[in-house]
């Protein structure tokens, strides 16, 4: 059976579920794509890796990384092999160099791992005609496109003042300062509001 290569497209909050989050990946090459629902702690793990942070203490899928890599395993492919009632199946493919194995996973595990690990993410084209979509997006406007990991942890209750307000008077050098602190105590939701006033900046400029 063939296989089709996926992306991370982005995440954004779950419209159907409280406290939940939608990891969508694309078709490379197409415009299908799968929208698969995650909770928050695996969804901290995919955005923090797509935003480039590093944590002071490794988080669990830093972790297997690190461990993994001591003894010469690494992974070389994910794929998302089954879709049944509404749940996403997916394995890792291992290689310590002389032989491959196969181990199981939840998706959103398999898909952090594929992040750090910076492997090709698979599914097939049964699994797309059940679950893929078609979403419709303007090349020049980002209004339609699912949030960036950047804006994952932003407060969506309303009446909240943005982010980039409380920040915007500051001086970039002081908004350097505060990603690094920010990162230190594991705030992450902070980093990534700083991150964005820092890159928004930087397109200024």
């Amino acid at each position: 059976m063939s296989k089709i290569k996926l992306n991370v497209l982005g995440i954004s909050y779950s419209q159907t579920q409280s406290g939940a989050y939608a990891l969508v990946l694309a078709e490379e090459g197409g415009e299908r794509r799968i929208p698969i629902i995650i909770g928050g702690f695996e969804a901290q793990a995919i955005a923090i890796q797509l935003e480039g942070l590093k944590p002071p203490r490794p988080l669990t899928h830093d972790l297997f990384l690190s461990f993994a890599s001591a003894f010469g395993i690494s992974i070389v492919e994910i794929n998302i092999y089954k879709l049944e009632e509404g749940v996403f199946y997916s394995k890792l493919i291992c290689d310590d160099g002389e032989k491959q194995m196969t181990v199981d996973a939840r998706t959103s595990d398999a898909i952090a791992l594929a992040l750090r690990f910076s492997c090709s993410i698979y599914t097939t084209e049964d699994i797309l005609a059940k679950s893929g979509i078609v979403i419709d997006i303007e090349p020049e406007s980002k209004e339609n496109k699912p949030t960036s990991s950047s804006k994952l942890f932003s407060d969506p209750s309303p009446g909240k003042g943005r982010p980039a307000d409380e920040l915007r008077d500051l001086t970039l050098n002081e908004l350097k300062q505060m990603l690094q602190d920010a990162v230190k105590n594991e705030n992450y939701e902070r980093a990534s509001d700083i991150r964005d006033e820092i890159n928004r900046r930087k397109k200024k400029s």
